[in-house]
């Protein structure tokens, strides 16, 4: 089979890779849509993030959905043909933080398309390829898979929400609406939140931040004082997702979060300095969230009942014989969200 592999920054390519056969308690799937991460970007374009670098060639992808095309001994809730989103996320199950319900925190977690250990975790952007069963949920009738590939991304949202406790009734701010930061959007409306600001640097993300369930979209870049009116008396916001990376967009975020509000540091960033007196004097509280493991399944059951519709957030599907042309677009935030590639799976969908 075919399998996307960086070898180095901006050496991608699709190499020959050997099929697996699914063992007992096992699926074998045929991949059908992948969707960019913004991980996969930074490993195309840099080799990697922070510290973790490609040491060997690494499979991309983990944001997949296909179908079931073999079925491993003693599996017996699966049938070849269902259609199902997969779970990249794979915990050991053993270690004192999977025994404390805090999977993400594995200490032998095997992530798909991970350079963060040796050797790596290939990635799932392959023809085939084969999982636990209980990575497998079931895609409903109507339901694109292409719109299931979302399931993810999704699941990093809903996490993010549960970092920050409850948002039903709260005014909330989201800085940075990419594909992660809009699903979110659409996953706080469906959380209850009373009024969802969004700001970006670009219009286009703001279009579909909208189109997800903001309520007032802002660009920073043709508006560098869109925020100031939220600063006032302490700050508006009571709690804040920090999306897009950049430590300019945390840092304003303690001029309008309120009093006592909560600051989600989504996205990842470099090494930053914050005014330490903000957070002391306002008692505002910064808090981390990474991956997600439970989530998962509630995204793809929102999903299926279209309960949050990622449809805007998906922008392009393009072959798997262009996934380089595929990598320069998403790179692109001008004119791209969530770019998908297709394995050219010939399905029956009806959405």
């Amino acid at each position: 089979m075919r399998a996307l592999v960086c070898h180095a920054p901006e050496d991608l390519r699709l190499d020959r890779w050997e099929p697996e056969q699914p063992g007992p308690g096992q699926l074998g799937i045929r991949v059908a849509y992948g969707g960019i991460c913004g991980s996969d970007l930074h490993y195309f374009q840099h080799g990697g993030f922070g510290t973790v670098r490609i040491k060997e060639p690494m499979v991309l992808g983990h944001e997949v959905a296909g179908m079931v095309e073999s079925v491993g001994a003693g599996v017996t809730q699966w049938r070849v043909g269902q259609r199902v989103a997969i779970s990249p996320s794979r915990p050991c199950g053993q270690c004192r933080f999977c025994q404390l319900g805090q999977h993400n925190h594995c200490l032998d977690m095997r992530f798909y398309g991970s350079a963060m250990r040796f050797p790596h975790i290939q990635g799932a952007f392959r023809e085939s390829l084969v999982v636990e069963a209980w990575q497998a949920h079931e895609v409903a009738t109507g339901v694109s898979l292409a719109e299931a590939a979302l399931a993810e991304p999704l699941s990093v949202g809903l996490h993010a929400i549960q970092r920050a406790g409850p948002v039903f009734g709260k005014q909330v701010l989201v800085t940075g609406c990419g594909p992660i930061g809009s699903l979110l959007i659409g996953a706080l409306r469906r959380a209850g939140a009373s009024r969802i600001v969004a700001v970006d640097l670009a219009d286009f993300p703001l279009e579909v931040a909208r189109k997800m369930g903001a309520d007032v979209t802002i660009n920073l870049a043709s508006d560098p004082d869109g925020l100031a009116p939220f600063a006032v008396d302490k700050g508006q916001f009571d709690a804040m997702f920090e999306a897009s990376g950049s430590d300019k967009a945390l840092r304003a975020g303690l001029d309008v979060v309120a009093p006592r509000g909560v600051i989600v540091a989504v996205g990842f960033g470099g090494e930053i300095s914050l005014p330490l007196n903000a957070l002391v004097a306002r008692e505002i509280d910064l808090r981390g969230t990474f991956r997600f493991h439970s989530e998962f399944a509630v995204a793809v059951r929102f999903i299926n009942q279209r309960l949050i519709d990622g449809r805007p957030v998906i922008s392009h599907c393009m072959k798997f014989d262009r996934a380089m042309d595929a990598f320069r677009l998403a790179s692109d935030k001008r004119q791209a969200m969530k770019v998908q590639i297709d394995f050219g799976v010939e399905l029956q969908e009806t959405a």
